[in-house]
């Protein structure tokens, strides 16, 4: 009896040793489980299989047809897969219907995102499927033996694009278009005001142009263009115009660990110019005064920042107008990258969609839509989808592709497709591919991204409603912006950012689970013992 209850003190101290390292082991196998999906050894083509995919066409009839073309062109490859397409008009909404889906293990298993949106949907499961052992796997990864189309091989994916679908150290998305940010510019009436365009625009040009162009006759109309309406400097998206001014400005923003950087001096500084120009009317945003584009094509804007995605929008030409046409400025439309601090050492985000893949219970069905979502980098598929607006495509393979350069070199000969304003857009951003940098990404990291732009938005609208804009003000604004968003619960755990922290560590290890079984089977026996020393005391 003495030997049997030293066993079990020896065995029970062991195990609350290793159940200890319960949490640190758990992590450890999750990170190599990460790494090493496990792809099967061979797509089973017995049986059929449904996908559903997700995707956004921004309203855009020909993307529409894109997408079907290229599911009638998979499954006549492999006709054992259905894809059933699902389309939306916002991102966000995808993300609102992905999350809800979460909750209740109904997710589809591809869909068009962005990796900030992953970040989240990773928080405490193993939702997204890790994509590094599919890349490499020989049979059925990039450039594979066993694929039936010609895709990319992982050398021939922009390296600058693909970076930006890792996650904790794991690719977890593949690129499927890129953008950048461009400056639309009315070059006509900016030279009519007696300013050269230069080589590359500062932000000191663009403040000295608007608040020239405010200047107005003796009819109330201003100069430059003869009209009571005129905003000079209209930006699309603020998070991004606060990003990279900060960027440019080498100032913090956001670590990659999660740590909050947005409120510091420089951002002080920038808002400061910001209420400055937006006081004087001669800068506004896109939700305090509505797209740029139709100012712009009004002769009523002269510098438009928006994405490259949005070029077909922009210029008195443009295939996609929203105004009247007898509200349209006929003028000559320049397009440039975002303003710069510094001309020499250009900054420019890069953005675009991503393409994940969710988990699910049969690793077959996962392989399927693997399939599928690298048949979207084959080169039919991004060139097609790149000539419908201004997107860059993401392997080197479509962008040297002779069908790709054709389209290119042949900028201006129409109005729709060869549309000069968007191909302009695209080799801006594939000529300045490194400059181009991406936000980090971490669970909370979409809402650093929206306070970003919250902070020009609030500035602009208190200007405009006579409230002063100083040190005091920008005290409490940083206060009530980190409380918008909560970005002070953003916490750090394990070195991963998360708003909401799981509780469950995974399962035990094996070894954990063994001596447990014998502490059992150790109990079951002492039990044993006494009751026989009992009958024996008895007797």
């Amino acid at each position: 009896m003495k030997r049997m209850y030293a066993l079990l003190l020896a065995l029970t101290l062991l195990c609350a040793l290793l159940s200890g390292c319960h949490g640190q082991l758990a992590s450890e196998a999750d990170n190599a489980a990460a790494q090493a999906y496990p792809v099967p050894a061979r797509f089973d083509e017995s049986r059929p299989y449904e996908i559903s995919f997700w995707a956004k066409n921004d309203t855009n009839r020909t993307q529409v047809a894109i997408y079907e073309k290229a599911i009638a062109d998979f499954q006549a490859l492999y006709p054992n897969i259905t894809v059933k397409l699902r389309l939306y008009t916002d991102y966000g909404r995808i993300y609102n219907d992905v999350i809800t889906n979460i909750a209740t293990n109904t997710t589809p298993n591809i869909c068009i995102t962005y990796p900030d949106h992953i970040a989240t949907y990773l928080t405490g499961r193993d939702n997204v499927v890790p994509l590094d052992s599919f890349f490499a796997d020989k049979r059925y990864g990039l450039g594979g033996s066993e694929l039936r189309y010609d895709g990319p091989t992982l050398d021939e994916l922009v390296p600058q694009f693909l970076s930006e679908c890792v996650l904790d150290g794991s690719h977890y998305a593949l690129p499927y278009m890129r953008s950048t940010e461009a400056t639309y510019v009315n070059r006509t009436y900016v030279e009519a005001m007696g300013y050269e365009l230069p080589e590359v625009l500062t932000w000191d040009f663009i403040w000295e142009v608007s608040e020239a162009a405010m200047e107005k006759d003796a009819d109330g109309n201003f100069k430059v263009n003869g009209q009571s309406v005129l905003i000079p400097f209209i930006y699309k998206s603020t998070d991004n115009m606060m990003i990279q001014m900060l960027r440019q400005k080498d100032a913090g923003y956001a670590t990659e660990s999660g740590e909050v950087q947005l409120f510091n001096d420089t951002t002080r500084a920038l808002l400061l110019t910001v209420a400055e120009h937006a006081k004087s009317r001669a800068f506004s945003t896109f939700k305090i005064s509505s797209y740029p584009g139709n100012f712009l094509n009004a002769g009523q804007c002269l510098f438009a920042v928006d994405s490259t995605a949005g070029a077909t929008w922009m210029g008195s030409q443009a295939p996609n107008i929203d105004i009247p046409p007898e509200h349209l400025v006929d003028f000559e439309t320049a397009v440039y990258p975002v303003p710069q601090f510094d001309t020499e050492h250009p900054q420019m985000i890069s953005q675009g969609p991503s393409v994940c893949l969710f988990n699910k219970a049969d690793p077959q069905e996962v392989l399927a839509s693997w399939l599928f979502a690298q048949y979207l980098l084959t080169n039919d598929v991004q060139i097609a989808y790149a000539e419908t607006e201004g997107y860059a495509p993401v392997t080197r393979k479509a962008q040297q592709d002779a069908a790709y350069q054709d389209y290119l070199s042949r900028a201006g000969e129409d109005n729709e497709l060869h549309y000069a304003t968007k191909i302009q857009a695209t080799e801006l951003l594939m000529a300045n591919t490194d400059h181009t940098f991406t936000t980090p990404v971490f669970n909370g990291s979409t809402s650093v991204r929206d306070a970003a732009g919250q902070l020009i938005e609030d500035v602009t609208k208190a200007v405009r409603r006579r409230q002063s804009v100083d040190e005091e003000s920008l005290t409490k604004l940083f206060s009530d912006v980190s409380d918008l968003y909560r970005l002070d619960q953003i916490q750090r755990v394990s070195g991963v950012e998360s708003t909401a922290v799981s509780d469950d560590l995974g399962p035990l290890p094996a070894g954990s689970v063994a001596l447990l079984g014998v502490i059992a089977a150790v109990w079951v026996l002492i039990a044993i013992a006494f009751l026989l020393q009992r009958g024996k005391t008895k007797k």
